[in-house]
């Protein structure tokens, strides 16, 4: 008879946990120290089982502050035009930003093509880290254009949505984007902003965001967590 080893044993025992609701998202799991009590099994294991299912995305640690119950990956449609902020409070966690870089900056390349304005036109550029309840899930880097858009930099873009304030303070509300999405690995800046190692599996999206009559306010790359996103669609197959 196969002997079945303590950690996956007790690394199963925590699975079942999170999965009948006893352990929930958000929720500080108990420490090695009282899991290797509470189950008769040495630290070492318990750091193992605790490793694994981190690295699975089950579990998640805060430096200092001990290992959670991670939320289920953020499953966000490409069938609709949502923001940050929305699709956070959709999941009942709280959103929020940290403001990394804002102000007015002459624009090119890509960027100038995407907005359709002349090279070294002024736009804002905003770039933030995108929070779940505190958590740092993206990053965000925003070029944004029209006319008295540099009133955009006397707005509250830390606790509001820039989707939001275009639309209810500017009377520019987002309809539609086109929007890129590939497979990449955190950077050591991505890694230091997210809390996550070095080449961690990211997602990177670029998104040209429109107003009415197809009108560009905004062109944005994005960074997202690789364990905590996942991009949902539905497809048909085209009628004969």
């Amino acid at each position: 008879m196969v002997s079945i080893p303590r950690y996956h044993q007790l690394r199963e025992i925590i699975r079942e946990s999170v999965r009948s609701g006893d352990l929930k998202p958000g929720e500080l799991i108990p420490s090695e120290r009282e899991l290797s009590e509470r189950y008769g099994v040495s630290r070492m294991t318990a750091r193992q089982s605790i490793v694994e299912l981190t690295n699975e995305g089950l579990l998640y640690r805060r430096q200092g502050k001990g290992t959670f119950v991670a939320w289920p990956k953020i499953a966000q449609q490409l069938t609709a035009l949502t923001g940050f902020t929305e699709d956070i409070r959709a999941r009942g966690q709280r959103p929020g930003a940290r403001l990394i870089e804002m102000g007015m900056v002459p624009v090119d390349g890509v960027a100038a093509l995407r907005l359709q304005v002349p090279t070294g036109q002024r736009v804002v550029r905003l770039y933030r880290a995108r929070l779940a309840d505190d958590e740092p899930l993206a990053l965000e880097r925003s070029l944004i254009s029209f006319f008295g858009c540099e009133k955009l930099l006397e707005a509250d873009l830390v606790g509001t949505s820039l989707y939001g304030l275009l639309e209810t303070r500017f009377g520019l509300p987002p309809i539609e984007a086109d929007q890129e999405l590939e497979a990449g690995l955190a950077t050591e800046e991505h890694a230091g902003l997210l809390e996550i190692a070095i080449g961690s599996p990211v997602l990177l999206l670029r998104r040209t965001t429109y107003t009415a009559r197809r009108q560009p306010i905004e062109y944005a790359e994005s960074v997202y967590r690789g364990d905590k996103y996942a991009f949902h669609t539905r497809l048909l197959r085209p009628s004969t």
